[in-house]
């Protein structure tokens, strides 16, 4: 009985044999691939979005003022920028240069400057649905936050002044936000005189912005030293790339940096090179020498300035920020370039205005009395 169970046992296990193999144990599952990584072009277009252009100069006023007629809502007007264009870059902030020809008398470059001022009112209240007055950070977010290009005034000429604060009081009251210092008798070479000192402090109690392009490096330092406020250079390069005088050497974009000011690269040919790489070199060496948040951009469309190719107009931010983006410009440098910089400058600027007034008055200073 015993051999006969251990034949049946001997079966039972040799059936198990019969049934069919179990299936193969599936093999390893691959790892999933990365998302792939959008290229430069559409990541700028994106970033571009969230945070668009602050362009620090542009020559619209002027350049409207020699025309006969203009379309800016279409871009039929022979421009460089218009509505479709700057909507096209992503410009959510443009600063209205309202620069006058140096060789104007004194009178008369106050006259013109207020002409301009009174021309970018009517071109922006002919445009409500594109563009919006702007004088300070908390309107210029207003604006791009309905969807329209803040539009804010300035830089002027320092000879606009007609060495009055008075005058300047005036300018600021009609939305004027900067003023070139260079070019006049109380910033020259050797620096600011007395009363060029109780200028730059009359503009930091105001609020309005002291734009130090074209200024000998001695006016730049001494600015830089006796404004509360942060200062701005709207069209300077680097120097160490390219040798040109509006240009800023290392010396002087470390001390922009300390002073958390701002240098504006502009798009021209002569002073940033002839294409979108030497612009991208001229970022790189301010952000490397001042700092990422002491850098921007300054379009210069609509003025003399020859472009770099493939910057000819404002529809061509994307393809500059693409550029950076391949040099591994982090997203939060990018959006400090392009809108951040800006609005730190402006949010300045105004806090720097609203403690000055609480400790002085209006100066009544003149430059007879101060420069003798």
């Amino acid at each position: 009985m015993a051999d006969l169970l251990e034949e049946l046992n001997t079966a039972a296990e040799a059936g198990e044999l019969d049934k069919p193999p179990a299936p193969p144990d599936p093999p390893p599952a691959h790892e999933p691939h990365p998302a792939p990584v959008a290229a430069p072009a559409a990541r700028a277009r994106s970033l571009l979005a969230a945070h668009p252009v602050a362009d620090g100069y542009s020559g619209l006023p002027w350049a409207l003022r020699e025309l006969p007629w203009h379309d800016f809502e279409t871009g039929d007007c022979g421009l460089e920028s218009d509505l479709p264009r700057l909507r096209a870059g992503r410009v959510g902030a443009q600063f209205w240069s309202v620069h006058v020809p140096e060789a104007l008398s004194a009178d008369r470059a106050v006259g013109a400057t207020l002409e301009q001022i009174d021309l970018v009112k009517h071109v922006v209240a002919a445009h409500p649905e594109g563009l919006r007055l702007a004088r300070n950070a908390s309107e210029t977010a207003d604006a791009h936050n309905c969807g329209r290009i803040a539009t804010l005034i300035g830089p002027a000429c320092g000879a606009a002044l007609g060495d009055s604060l008075g005058t300047l009081r005036a300018l600021h009251s009609l939305g004027l936000c900067a003023v070139t210092l260079s070019g006049t008798s109380w910033a020259g070479p050797d620096g600011l005189t007395t009363f060029g000192e109780e200028v730059v402090r009359e503009m930091n109690r105001l609020g309005v912005m002291a734009d130090l392009s074209g200024a000998s490096d001695g006016t730049a330092h001494r600015v830089i030293a006796v404004s509360k406020s942060p200062v701005i250079f709207t069209r300077s390069g680097a120097r160490a790339v390219r040798d040109h005088p509006a240009n800023l050497p290392d010396e002087l974009l470390a001390a922009v940096g300390e002073a958390k000011g701002l240098c504006l690269v502009p798009l021209a040919a002569e002073r940033t090179g002839s294409s979108v790489r030497e612009v991208a070199d001229h970022l790189d060496r301010v952000r490397e020498v001042a700092g990422p948040e002491c850098v921007g951009l300054s379009g210069t469309y609509d003025t003399a300035a020859v472009h770099p190719d493939g910057l000819a107009d404002p529809s061509c931010y994307p393809l500059l920020i693409a550029e950076l983006i391949e040099r591994d410009w982090s997203e939060a440098e990018l959006a400090q370039l392009t809108w951040g910089n800006v609005q730190r400058a402006l949010r300045g600027a105004d806090f720097t205005a609203r403690a000055a007034r609480e400790r002085r008055a209006a100066s009544t200073a003149t430059i007879e009395l101060l420069d003798g």
